[in-house]
């Protein structure tokens, strides 16, 4: 009997060693499972691929139809084609080379304050599941997708201080070339890991490395081309403002997606920068209108759909930092200031800034970077603590520097890519295509009236 109550004790003893030794197993599978869980927040992707595709659509057809609409008729195709081409070509390059330089580490750490590396030429590092440590949630092809049509619209802005006189090929050349020289390293100073992120500089969604660095490139080209053929004294007002309002309002809604697609989630911060944009684009439309109604006397449909998109570039960089207040007031300077850049400064100096490539973008997109120093604010966003809201004045040199190494930068580069350009296939059409049209000469087609 002891025997047997012995061998049956053992036995126990084994079965319960035995299901602990399952039981460490399991759980040390599921530790190994936890520890191997995919980073991928499906909310989060689906957010950005919404984003990317609004940003696209701010270019084609927004940008487009803005410009297309503004030029005169014998124009409109290759305005748009400036558009579409530039949407193709930089793409392609960005796949190539963009990304690489813009947003990988360079292993060079003092190199990597200017400019990123090309272990990313052709995305051949990039599979399937690659997770890039600038957003950790979403796969690493659509945060390159994203930045892809930041890529794509800046360049395309540039084009409504050339509109009328710029031929095809030395505008692609200009892309192509501004892309890699200008766009991609600053894109690396403030977002990708260079020395004006390190400082400290608040660019939420691109104040100043999309549109002050487009608006820059758009004073300088048009310095440099000239004043069109006829300024002054021939009709030049827009051939179909209804073109323009409706690429106005694709500008407007694809905006969402710059700016809060740039939370690259979708959390608290998305939303809070919905918010901003929304308010202070309708503040900066109300503020043009009722300074031109003063001014002119008359409200203009022109003046309603620029400062809407003038609110759209002053809230840029800051809408992932502030409050409704601080939008508000963002907002209502951009409508007041840009209205006075574009329409008066530009007359008073007359440099012919053809669509107000400067006097929108280049403007407001500098003033929308100062005003992110004064009214970011810590409660919104842990990353920024501003002057006014928070008593952080430090934070106005910084922004201060950013802006001012971007206009430094962007102008000098910019000025020797169109001069190359200029020496090698020239830049302008001839007075004859200017005057008889772009559309037929550049492209063969024209807009016909029946």
């Amino acid at each position: 009997m002891r025997m047997q109550s012995l061998k049956k004790a053992g036995l126990k003893k084994a079965a319960l060693a035995s299901l602990a030794g399952l039981g460490t197993l399991a759980l040390t599978a599921g530790s190994a499972f936890a520890a191997a869980k995919d980073p991928l927040n499906s909310g989060d992707t689906a957010w950005m691929i919404t984003s990317s595709a609004l940003v696209l659509m701010m270019t084609i057809p927004g940008l487009g139809l803005f410009y297309g609409g503004m030029v005169r008729k014998k124009n409109v195709l290759a305005t748009l084609a400036q558009s579409f081409g530039a949407t193709a070509l930089i793409t392609v390059l960005w796949m190539i080379i963009g990304y690489s330089i813009a947003f990988t580490a360079n292993p060079n750490a003092g190199t990597n304050q200017f400019v990123g590396g090309f272990s990313y030429l052709f995305l051949t590092p990039m599979g399937l599941n690659a997770v890039t440590s600038l957003a950790g949630t979403i796969p690493e092809s659509v945060y390159m997708f994203f930045q892809m049509t930041f890529a794509i619209i800046t360049p395309a802005l540039i084009a409504g201080a050339l509109a009328d006189r710029m031929k095809f090929s030395a505008f692609l050349w200009f892309m192509g070339l501004w892309l890699i020289f200008v766009y991609c390293p600053i894109a690396h100073w403030v977002w990708g890991g260079g020395w004006l992120g390190t400082l400290g500089a608040l660019d939420y969604a691109g104040g100043s490395v999309v549109h002050l660095n487009a608006g820059t490139a758009a004073l300088v080209t048009c310095l440099v081309l000239g004043k069109r053929i006829g300024l002054g004294t021939e009709n030049m007002s827009p051939h179909n403002l209804v073109l323009s309002v409706i690429g106005a309002s694709l500008l407007w809604v694809g905006w969402f997606g710059f700016n809060a697609g740039s939370a690259v989630t979708a959390g608290y911060n998305a939303g809070m920068a919905a918010a901003a944009t929304q308010i202070a684009t309708a503040a900066a439309a109300l503020a043009w209108m009722f300074a031109e109604w003063i001014i002119a006397k008359k409200p203009s449909v022109l003046g309603m759909i620029s400062g809407a998109v003038a609110g759209l570039v002053a809230i840029t960089p800051a809408s992932g930092f502030v409050d409704p207040v601080g939008a508000l007031i963002i907002g209502i300077a951009a409508g007041v200031v840009c209205y006075i850049s574009a329409v008066w400064v530009k007359k008073a100096i007359g440099y012919d800034d053809s669509l107000d490539a400067w006097g929108v973008h280049g403007v407001g997109g500098a003033l929308g970077a100062m005003l992110t120093g004064a009214f970011a604010k810590n409660a919104i966003n842990s990353a920024g603590k501003g002057w006014l809201t928070d008593g952080n004045g430090h934070q106005m040199l910084i922004q201060f520097y950013d802006v001012a190494a971007v206009f430094v930068y962007c102008g000098i580069v910019t000025f020797i890519i169109l001069k190359v350009i200029d020496i090698i296939i020239g830049l302008r059409v001839s007075p004859e295509v200017e005057v008889e049209g772009l559309d037929i000469n550049l492209h063969g087609e024209s807009v016909h009236d029946h």
